[in-house]
């Protein structure tokens, strides 16, 4: 095989040894080094790990790598366990990270691990995931790590040998392969460059339509069209109902493909899929987090199949999933960050711009951005195309059940761990002080809740130290001897409550006698941890139990059929079957930790049954797939 300049350059350093970190623009062909790698470890009889940021990448990399090395590839995800024991293992980052504190001996077969999309360190919710993964990797592997961009790279290279000890190489590679021109839709105008916008007083709004027949003209299509908002990627779609952007023979095509996929994935009774064959029969769909995870993947075929031409979707459609198209269109460029609306960040932007042209289809690709002067200025269009990425930056937070984790290894030389974090090698004194502080209020909370004593975990802190991202609620519960007296009904909405986060001004519905139940004993345990966090200054605050799914998950541990427990919420579908797949996780963690009983055991081993069927049950999807 003939390899790019870069490609080239990481390959040699790999079969030198050497662990390496790769910063290239999307769709550059940055997976080939890591085929590389799985190719050489299956020959080789070792084995490899890919971990990857989110469930959807960690499925597509499952099924695009057992095409190519069949029963060589595993997957786990947290609800999806398959082929566990193959020598090149698919994983989300949380559960190699798991693996490394809870179970550090499964991990010796392993001699490399593949971080893609490593620029997650610097995602504030789960970037301490990362790099607590890197802090503990083990002294035997190397690393590949993947990032379209680190503009820092031989910072975080430095970082990593000042802790393993070991030389990291760096390869980088700005040059896209398909290179992308720029266009602005702005006053209803198509312009190609940003010295043509001006203020005029009579202020014309920008129309879909305009600017979709500009592309159908130009020759742009296949399409994607990034929104910030679910709602907004379903209206845009409907408002080209009036397109049609197929042949006979395609609308044929597409109309075959999309009644066989519903027909393997069990969707032909769906309402969403219905619905979105009108559609669908035009070359138009769209695809975001709150539709099923099966009709994603349909979706996702269809795009892949070059039928479909324009799809409106959320950002998630841009990490890593591998959908390129001729053209790509920004709805907007500000969006959700967290906790406030701001402009897009230069990395996020090429994340997603980046989706624009198929390496060896397309020799250009084209960008579209809509601009409404009165939601932001020009000049931070400019900015935010023409600035260099931001650098990556820590977001080490130690979490209870890393703390756990290390004082039963370390006790008190815990405090020695963080001084090999990222955050202390980019920080200042002070905020090394406060870092520092932060953690040893969360080891003095521990020990006054009971979790450690005479130096060594209690029962409730075995316990906690499984339990990554609700430990206090869960463990408290469990140390009371609550978790022994709910049936299975009471786990379900119990875990379901843990994981649920709603929307802004998102209604909560009348609840059972069970459910009120299990949620007065939740907030009383709930208001009392957050007392105790703010009398040791420990902020953000463990997250609150949410009550909104209880009545869903009752109904659906009755055995009630998926479209009818939708009246009990107003949560989208696929949040529901999200947030059921991730009670399932915390269950499993559950009945990991070595002090849970036989009798909660058991329990969750029913309950787990009875939630992990039909639409929920991610294996089957995968197996279908």
């Amino acid at each position: 095989m003939l390899y790019d300049r870069f490609q080239q350059e990481a390959i040699d350093y790999i079969n030198q040894g050497h662990s390496v970190i790769v910063s290239a623009p999307t769709g550059a062909g940055k997976t080939a080094i890591a085929e590389h790698i799985i190719t050489s470890c299956i020959e080789k009889k070792t084995g490899v790990i890919y971990t990857a940021p989110i469930k959807a990448l960690s499925n597509q990399k499952f099924r695009d790598f057992q095409s190519q090395y069949g029963d060589n590839i595993g997957i786990l995800t947290g609800d999806v366990s398959l082929n566990p024991g193959a020598p090149v293992l698919i994983m989300t980052t949380e559960i190699f990270r798991n693996k490394i504190l809870d179970e550090p001996q499964s991990l010796k077969p392993y001699q490399w691990v593949i971080f893609d999309e490593v620029h997650y360190l610097d995602n504030p919710e789960r970037g301490t995931v990362w790099e607590e993964s890197l802090i503990f990797l083990p002294a035997h592997m190397n690393i590949l790590a993947l990032s379209a961009t680190i503009p820092n790279i031989a910072q975080i290279a430095k970082w990593i040998e000042s802790i393993h000890k070991k030389q990291v190489k760096t390869v980088l590679e700005e040059k896209r392969p398909v290179p992308l021109h720029f266009f602005y839709q702005y006053q209803n105008e198509i312009l190609n460059n940003l010295n043509g916008i001006r203020h005029r007083k009579d202020s014309r709004v920008n129309r879909i339509s305009s600017l979709i027949s500009y592309l159908q003209q130009e020759e742009g299509l296949p399409c994607i069209y990034f929104v910030f908002g679910r709602r907004r990627a379903e209206e845009l779609a409907q408002e080209l109902f009036n397109y049609n952007f197929l042949s006979s023979k395609e609308k044929i095509q597409i109309c075959e493909l999309y009644s066989n996929l519903c027909q393997r994935f069990d969707l032909k009774d769906d309402r969403t899929a219905a619905e979105m064959l009108p559609l669908v029969q035009k070359g138009i769909a769209y695809h975001h987090a709150g539709m099923l995870p099966t009709l994603k993947e349909v979706i996702e075929r269809l795009f892949t199949s070059r039928l479909l031409k324009v799809i409106f979707t959320t950002e998630t459609f841009a990490l890593g999933i591998n959908m390129p198209s001729r053209s790509v269109i920004f709805d907007e460029l500000r969006k959700f960050y967290g906790h406030y609306v701001r402009n897009l960040k230069t990395r996020d932007f090429y994340q997603m711009a980046g989706r624009a042209g198929r390496r060896g289809i397309d020799k250009e690709g084209f960008v579209y951005c809509r601009i409404n002067p009165r939601r932001i200025d020009p000049q931070e269009v400019k900015r935010i195309i023409y600035s260099p990425a931001e650098p990556v930056k820590s977001q080490f937070n130690t979490s209870y059940a890393t703390i756990l984790n290390l004082y039963e290894k370390y006790q008190e030389g815990l405090f020695k761990i963080y001084p090999l974090s990222l955050h202390y090698f980019q920080s200042r004194k002070n905020e090394q002080k406060a870092a520092l502080q932060a953690i040893e209020a969360k080891l003095n909370l521990l020990k006054e809740l009971g979790y450690i004593e005479n130096n060594a975990l209690t029962q409730k802190g075995k316990f906690a130290k499984t339990v990554y991202g609700y430990e206090l609620i869960l463990s408290e519960l469990f140390g009371a001897g609550i978790l022994e007296q709910l049936d299975e009904f009471g786990l379900g909405i119990l875990t379901a409550s843990v994981v649920f986060e709603p929307r802004k001004n998102q209604h909560l519905l009348s609840l059972s006698k069970a459910g009120r139940k299990i949620k007065s004993l939740a907030e009383e345990f709930y208001l009392q941890i957050r007392e105790r966090e703010r009398k040791h200054r420990i902020y953000s605050f463990s997250k609150q139990p949410y009550f909104h799914l209880s009545n869903c998950m009752e109904a659906w541990l009755r055995g009630t059929n998926f479209e009818k427990i939708l009246q009990f919420t107003d949560t989208d579908e696929g949040e529901v079957v999200r947030y059921f797949r991730m009670s399932i996780q915390i269950l499993k963690e559950i009945n990991d930790a070595g002090a849970t009983s036989a009798v909660i055991k058991e329990r969750i081993k029913e309950t787990i049954r009875v939630i992990n069927r039909d639409v929920v049950d991610a294996e089957k999807q995968l197996r279908t797939g």
